[in-house]
């Protein structure tokens, strides 16, 4: 298989994930082997008091960008599952489309590795950051 295209992650995005995921509205920003940038629009159903995007939102948005990033390294959908994920918050963001920027560290046989780094659109420094880990569930 070639590349994984955009259109092709959004079939993917459509076709696997939950509904309250693509609830999300999720968009692709870029896409290639190993790596993904994920748009997350701004949602006031995502914010908590004061309009600050939610932790869970986040978290949500690093799995989903990493499964990307795993299926563009690999060059195919594969059922995978999430061993770990950790994140850390550095400031709140509020009332602002932020991105996730996703890459695969160590692509193993059985085990994917990767971080995810979030930005807002108005600024370039991460105001959170994600370390994820994947089973590679081939063949079962």
């Amino acid at each position: 298989m070639s590349d994984l295209t955009i259109a092709e992650a959004q079939a993917i995005l459509a076709e696997n994930f939950p509904p309250w995921i693509r609830d999300l509205h999720l968009r692709f920003e870029s896409l290639a082997p190993g790596r993904v940038v994920l748009r997350l629009p701004n949602n006031p159903k995502l914010a908590r008091v004061g309009g600050i995007l939610c932790g869970q939102a986040i978290m949500a948005v690093a799995d989903t960008a990493m499964v990307f990033a795993v299926t563009s390294a690999v060059k195919r959908f594969v059922n995978m599952a999430t061993v770990t994920q950790t994140t850390s918050f550095f400031r709140s963001v509020a009332d602002m489309d932020v991105l996730c920027e996703t890459r695969v560290i160590r692509l193993g046989k059985s085990l994917a590795f990767g971080e995810a780094n979030f930005r807002s659109t108005e600024r370039e420094e991460p105001f959170a950051q994600a370390s994820l880990t994947y089973a590679l569930l081939t063949g079962k």
